[in-house]
């Protein structure tokens, strides 16, 4: 068969209707003006029952889109519009209108779209504005699908788009048929934390949503939190890629919490998302209730080999999970090691990916350098405004939201003194302050700490097991009501207390530099005891074991103390 043959039966091929579709994708053509559209107008008018237009990857100008549109008044049983790569070589200025045409075509027409792909299509914040009317009217009121994917939309395209779903969302409910959206694809957009910020207010309403892709935007922790709030509110969620943005802790955790409430949720990617160590393991803390779950993408996210550990453990039961990706981190060679011979010996050595590009163990010269660009990129992420607020809370006592010395209409003394003395024993702890709180020391502890703040609570954990040799029965009953306290607001909290804790005991690398304690028998004594009692959970005695079995080193000076509660985590783990 001749090669102009092949050619002519290939573009006949593109152009056959099949079933409800009208398709001329990849034809790479240059449509100009209404006389190059004048075959494609003639066979959408005459195609009876056309649901979905394929018009993806040809380049199409102002006059011919109106004259595509013209065709399209009439096609009120359009439901699905491919248009993604529709305007190569165009000038940015000429996208809107010819979106701005096609959308009215379809109001015109009173079209129920249920999907729109205007991807790859570089139309910047004025092309949503072009689509902007669409997405508002009830055209888009049964919209299930959405794909903006590498359209440079940026803060401002973000904004108008969350604008304008979030009045379709009211004015369809307010019509009796809300916004059902299911699919939201747009990675590659720079929406950056305020375009993400305001969307997530938008998916927040909807509630709909079972997929998200949002890669590649320059997202930070504060966007990352948003989005991290608003997923909650979507219950049905199943996939969500937020691949290559920038979690760090802060971001990890909310995100994590979210996930808590997602119980469908098939696909998680994190890759590239700079999650670390501490934000891996508060991952684990919502494995257990995600039974679904096909893949768990933590690679290129600075994880240090206990932590991939920790992720390894937690994924054993996980009977579904296909894939594990923990490629590009901080592993080092025995780290890589450890982990497949793990995911071996649970018979999910072919789960595991490639680890190949692992960075290895980062050196304490390199770990200066990231917690000085870090301590940067958190002061980079602060106001003005913030920050002055923050030096302002810091430059005063407070206890559990209570100034020390401030008066209480309850009791104002005992309250004052309370308060004076328990800060006193937390800012120089020692034996006598701790006796000098009198009986109810318990209960004081209990009314002052705030659980609601798990690293704060690993702080004052240390201090008062750092008196332990001279007054163990008081520290340990003290201890013991503060970590079941702590496990009674919140088991996801304890994870937090648990990664704090091994920051602080130089155990974990944290994300800012901080002074780690020197660490005494007490504290080790005081964790183990904590450890055996029956409320506390086997899967965070996993994770202390992991730390203590790698990093024995650290504890050196406590060897007794150290071998005893590395005992004691592995007949809590076997048990």
């Amino acid at each position: 068969m001749a090669s102009t043959d092949i050619d002519q039966l290939t573009e006949a091929l593109a152009k056959t209707h099949v079933g409800d579709e009208l398709s001329y994708k990849g034809q790479a053509l240059k449509l100009n003006d209404s006389q190059s559209v004048e075959k494609i107008v003639q066979e959408i008018q005459q195609f009876q029952g056309l649901k979905a237009l394929r018009l993806e990857g040809n380049t199409v100008g102002v006059e011919a889109a109106e004259a595509i549109s013209k065709a399209l008044e009439s096609k009120k049983d359009l439901q699905r519009c491919y248009w993604s790569d529709m305007f190569t070589g165009r000038l940015r200025s000429e996208i809107p209108s010819a979106l701005k045409s096609l959308g009215n075509a379809l109001m015109m027409a009173g079209a129920k779209l249920t999907e729109l792909d205007l991807s790859d299509n570089a139309f910047g914040p004025d092309g949503v504005k072009g689509i902007e009317t669409l997405l508002k009217s009830s055209v888009c009121y049964t919209l299930q699908e959405l794909r903006l994917n590498n359209c440079g939309m940026g803060i401002g395209g973000g904004r108008i788009l969350a604008s304008a779903l979030t009045e379709c969302h009211r004015e369809s409910n307010a019509a009796g048929s809300p916004l059902k959206l299911k699919v939201f694809v747009a990675g590659r957009n720079r929406l950056e934390n305020e375009g993400a910020t305001a969307l997530s207010q938008a998916f927040k309403l909807i509630g709909s949503l079972e997929e998200i892709y949002m890669p590649q935007n320059g997202i930070n922790h504060p966007g990352i939190t948003a989005l991290a709030t608003a997923v909650q509110h979507n219950p049905n969620l199943r996939v969500l890629n937020l691949n290559d943005n920038t979690f760090t802790k802060r971001g990890a955790v909310a995100m994590a919490e979210a996930l808590r409430h997602l119980y469908k949720v098939q696909i998680i990617n994190f890759g590239d998302c700079l999650v670390r160590s501490e934000g891996a393991i508060a991952m684990t803390a919502a494995l257990s209730g995600l039974p679904d779950l096909k893949e768990l993408n933590l690679s290129f996210g600075e994880i240090s080999g206990a932590a991939a550990l920790v992720v390894a453990r937690a994924i054993e039961k996980k009977n579904n999970l296909k894939k594990l990706d923990l490629n590009g981190n901080c592993l080092g060679e025995d780290g890589c090691e450890a982990l497949k011979e793990t995911m071996e010996n649970m018979g999910m050595g072919d789960v595991l990916g490639s680890l190949s590009d692992d960075e290895g163990e980062e050196d304490e010269e390199d770990e200066e350098e990231d917690e000085e660009e870090e301590e940067d990129e958190e002061d980079d992420d602060y106001s003005e405004h913030e920050f002055a607020e923050e030096k302002e809370k810091d430059e005063k006592n407070f206890i559990n939201g209570l100034e020390v010395g401030a008066k209480n209409d309850e009791s104002p003394a005992k309250v004052s003194l309370g308060s004076a003395e328990f800060l006193s024993f937390l800012q120089s702890p020692t034996s006598e302050k701790l006796l000098n709180l009198g009986t109810k020391r318990v209960e004081l502890f209990e009314q002052q700490v705030d659980c609601s703040d798990a690293t704060k609570l690993a702080g004052i954990f240390l201090q008062l097991s750092s008196v332990y040799e001279e007054n163990a029965e008081v520290v340990l009953e003290t201890a013991n009501a503060l970590v079941k306290k702590l496990l009674s607001s919140s088991q996801f909290l304890m994870y937090s207390f648990i990664t704090s804790l091994l920051v602080k005991l130089g155990l974990l690398k944290g994300e800012k530099s901080s002074p780690k304690v020197c660490v005494l028998p007490g504290h080790l004594i005081t964790l183990k005891h904590c450890v055996a009692q029956d409320y506390f959970p086997v899967d965070l005695a996993n994770v202390l074991e992991v730390f203590v079995s790698r990093n024995g080193k650290v504890l050196a000076s406590c060897p007794s103390a150290r071998d005893d509660l590395k005992a004691t985590l592995e007949k809590r783990i076997s048990a």
